[in-house]
């Protein structure tokens, strides 16, 4: 089992960057395939970004796909989530999420079991 911790969430200007970051606890982190997903207020939750567990494959949502970079760290047992370019729609509460895979990244928030609390983006026009 791991645990998941967000940070780095905020406000910022359309056109800025954040750089969020998901600590994850256990010594099993090199074995999870992680994913990040967003909820902006009366939407449902949707995939933004998704790694495999050694991080040689990702995958991005067309929305953010050229201003998002998914990346991790297995030593830290970190996953961040680089994102430049921010809209106003890029407005939401972050989650990142894993689940135990050494094979595949995921990109249905059905697939993964573990969740972090999540972090508040907010980017103003």
């Amino acid at each position: 089992q791991v645990q998941l911790v967000e940070s780095g969430g905020g406000l910022v200007q359309a056109g800025g960057s954040l750089r969020l970051s998901c600590a994850a606890s256990g010594r099993t982190f090199s074995s999870y395939a992680m994913g990040w997903f967003r909820q902006a207020p009366g939407k449902e939750r949707e995939f933004v970004a998704a790694i495999t567990w050694s991080g040689g494959d990702t995958y991005y949502a067309d929305s953010v796909k050229g201003r998002f970079t998914i990346s991790r760290n297995n030593v830290k047992n970190t996953v961040a989530l680089q994102m430049n370019s921010l809209k106003p729609e890029d407005t939401a509460v972050y989650y990142c999420a894993g689940r135990m895979s050494r094979m595949y990244y995921y990109t249905s928030l059905h697939e993964y079991p573990y969740w972090g609390q999540g972090t508040q983006v907010t980017v103003s026009s």
